[in-house]
């Protein structure tokens, strides 16, 4: 069981962490770096005391909040450690809640905890969490707001895809075609992707396709044959820099609005590394 003693030097190394720096987007696997350049810091992960939330009967939990990446997205966490009535160090904790980054006053990212968002680029963040955290025993059971400060100097990675759309925007009662072109910029990877487009499931949207690599997809159990009218979803496999992919999908709205928006999924290479692809956002086309 840990001892006070041991918490706050846990603290003072959290504390120390803060100095640290993230290195997002270095060189590709097996590349290696231009003559003269200073070698790349590996991936790591940077945590700053946040606060301590305080219960009626004597709990508490004290709170970090941490990014870490080592690739283009910001990802947060709020480990805590959960105290006992007494002063005793619980048997493990459990965070949830979510969590806002600002950069000079501006809202960046934000998303759940655990979880992720664009990494946005260099800067000093200023990260507030809701979070409510509990003991896995059960008897630590707190919520509250918890902040942290955490710089972060690594450069902003240079995207390796990107979408574009030309038609609408939406308008009720109408049919518009909207063609997207997808690019990718970048040696790395290969040329497989999944394009996908959904509209709001409840407005009545339809989304039709003459390309053959483009399906609505289906859904239920076999032997349904049920497919969604407001998705479609794209299985590409020739993108390459210099060689954009094109496709044209009908957007066929009722007499109520829908927005339709867009993510394109990809693979990076890290040999028979599981976890080897990307999601990008694309363009959302919007209903006048």
């Amino acid at each position: 069981m840990a001892t006070r003693s041991t918490m706050r030097s846990v603290v003072r190394i959290l504390t120390a962490a803060a100095v640290l720096t993230l290195a997002l987007g270095g060189p590709a696997e097996g590349r290696p770096l231009p003559e003269g350049a200073p070698a790349a810091e590996p991936p790591a992960t940077l945590c700053a005391p946040a606060g301590t939330l305080r219960g009626t009967g004597g709990q508490r939990a004290t709170v970090s909040l941490c990014a870490g990446s080592g690739t283009p997205s910001l990802a947060v966490s709020a480990p805590a450690a959960c105290h006992r009535p007494g002063g005793a160090v619980g048997d493990g904790c459990l965070t949830s809640g979510s969590w806002t980054a600002r950069r000079d006053g501006e809202v960046v990212a934000s998303g759940t905890l655990p979880g992720s968002a664009a990494y946005p680029g260099p800067g000093t963040y200023d990260v507030e969490a809701e979070v409510r955290v509990r003991s896995a025993s059960g008897d630590v059971d707190l919520s509250g707001t918890v902040r942290a400060s955490l710089t972060l100097t690594a450069p902003k990675a240079a995207p390796t895809h990107r979408v574009e759309v030309t038609g609408g925007p939406l308008r009720p009662g109408t049919t518009t075609s909207l063609t997207y072109t997808l690019h990718r910029d970048s040696d790395e990877g290969d040329g497989s992707a999944r394009f996908g487009l959904i509209g709001e499931e409840d407005s009545g949207v339809r989304l039709a396709t003459d390309d053959a690599r483009c399906v609505n997809p289906l859904i239920g159990r076999h032997p349904s044959d049920t497919r969604l009218a407001h998705a479609v979803d794209c299985a590409l496999t020739d993108l390459q820099p210099g060689r954009p992919a094109t496709v044209t999908v009908r957007v066929t709205l009722d007499a109520r609005c829908s927005t339709v928006v867009s993510k394109l999924g990809y693979w990076m290479p890290r040999g028979q590394a599981l976890y080897t692809g990307g999601m990008l956002e694309g363009p959302t086309v919007g209903c006048a």
